[in-house]
């Protein structure tokens, strides 16, 4: 059991953690023709816009209420209208979602009956969904941020089904966590398409910032879950939440439609994926398809294969609460020790990982953890820290702006799982230190024993 406790150092360093609106916002764009609004000052957008479209390379929409210093003191109203209205004479989304930012939440607005109040002002916004969700920046993280979302878009457009309303059968939703990138919610639909079932994911962001070439030029989301399914999805037949925050919207969902759920804190390992796909055979009633006892396989062999290089390897990890577990309680089934852990906001899980402390933090103090260890795992800003400390560096979570394919970086599934055990495996093999003739023994050990041989003799 880890003991979990706050850095008290006065502020933050070298932050590791990004903000509950930019996790909204995130959310929002696994939406299609969505249109995210943060309700604060423009830089709040701004750099949240530039840190999306450093990562996934694409075209990011986001828009922001401008929020001066004289109307957050006067109040929000105006300026939520004139947004709301310019975005939808201007872009035509199918919904817009807007999230809290620090500012808005400290004087207090009313943004829900702003909302209220525009529609009875404006009827040609009938046809557009309008989600708000309160994410203030000053408490909580990304995580907590794309968590809220989801559940505030359960409780705000998921209809409620009739106690004997006929459920489809083949529908099965999926509620990833903010952990999982586009290239993981693909293997995961392939997985579940590959039993006969229908996946509604929600967000969907393997739809939006895959990486691909549109048709044409769309102001808003280009792909992504419709409105419209949204709506259908309490008249699926089983959820499957992956991280544990996701377990809430699941709740959510649950209750107010009946659909049953499965929540897996991870899908990168073994045992976790074994319990996929036997839940999926047992949804569908089908065996479980061949290609996935190939890969299996094919994991277990790499997991043999690589056991010898991942042995009591020291690891230092930075990430949010979900992808933290993820990773470091697979490193610990094969073999390594994790000497640092540090996260950006609390989680039920954190006490669970084999370590002696998790600290919630920043990239100094993961710094200072991870000394002496074989491997640091973290995004993009850590790269520095790495090079400071002369250690290999891996990089996991957003942002990764230093790289080409973060959007498509998959961990999860047998074949994920076993590409991780590859990609790290052979950091530690390119790092390893040979002993030779000249360095397995130290030159003042060989003069000894030298000397005593020839006196015993």
């Amino acid at each position: 059991m880890a003991e979990v406790r706050n850095s008290k150092k006065a502020c933050t360093v070298n932050s590791l953690k990004m903000s509950q609106p930019i996790g909204g916002a995130l959310a929002f764009m696994g939406l299609n023709g969505a249109m995210p609004l943060l309700h604060g000052s423009q830089g709040c957008t701004s750099f949240g816009l530039v840190l999306f479209v450093r990562h996934f390379r694409e075209a990011i929409p986001m828009q922001t209420t401008a929020m001066s210093e004289v109307a957050t003191v006067l109040g929000g109203l105006d300026n939520v209208e004139q947004a709301i209205v310019n975005i939808a004479k201007r872009t035509k989304p199918a919904i817009i979602g807007i999230c809290s930012t620090g500012v808005t939440e400290t004087k207090g607005d009313d943004v829900d009956g702003y909302i209220k109040l525009i529609r009875d002002k404006h009827p040609e916004l009938d046809d557009i969904a309008i989600v708000y969700v309160s994410t203030p920046d000053f408490k909580d993280a990304f995580q907590d941020g794309w968590a809220r979302t989801v559940t505030r878009i359960i409780d705000e457009i998921v209809e409620t089904a009739a106690p004997e309303a006929q459920r489809s059968d083949r529908r099965i939703n999926v509620l990833p966590g903010c952990h999982l990138t586009p290239g993981d919610l693909y293997e995961i639909r392939d997985i579940i398409e590959s039993f006969g079932l229908e996946p509604m994911f929600l967000p969907d962001l393997s739809g939006s910032v895959d990486g691909r070439i549109p048709d044409e030029f769309t102001p808003t989301t280009l792909g992504g879950i419709t409105v419209k399914d949204v709506a259908k999805l309490g008249s699926s037949a089983w959820t499957i939440a992956i991280g544990e925050q996701m377990r809430a919207a699941a709740e959510a969902l649950e209750e107010k439609s009946g659909v049953p759920f499965t929540l897996y804190d991870r899908l990168t390992g073994l045992a976790p994926n074994d319990d996929l796909i036997a839940l999926l055979s047992r949804l569908s009633g089908k065996p479980v398809p061949q290609k996935w006892r190939r890969q299996r396989s094919q994991l277990v062999d790499a997991m043999l294969d690589g056991h010898f290089f991942f042995g009591n390897k020291q690891i230092a990890i930075g990430a949010e609460p979900d992808l933290l577990w993820a990773v470091s309680s697979f490193l610990t089934e094969m073999g390594c020790d994790i000497e640092a852990a540090v996260t950006t906001t609390h989680g039920p899980l954190l006490e669970q990982i084999e370590t002696d402390e998790v600290l919630i933090g920043d990239l100094e103090d993961l710094e200072e953890r991870a000394q002496g260890c074989d491997l640091l795992i973290t995004h993009s800003h850590g790269r520095q820290a790495a090079e400071r400390l002369d250690i290999p560096f891996f990089r996991m979570g957003l942002p990764m702006f230093d790289r080409l394919g973060a959007a498509h970086l998959t961990t999860v599934g047998y074949r994920g799982t076993r590409d991780l055990v590859f990609d790290i495996g052979n950091i530690f093999i390119a790092n390893a230190h040979e002993p030779n003739t000249e360095t397995w023994r130290h030159t003042a050990e060989v003069s000894d024993d030298t000397s005593e041989a020839f006196a015993a003799h």
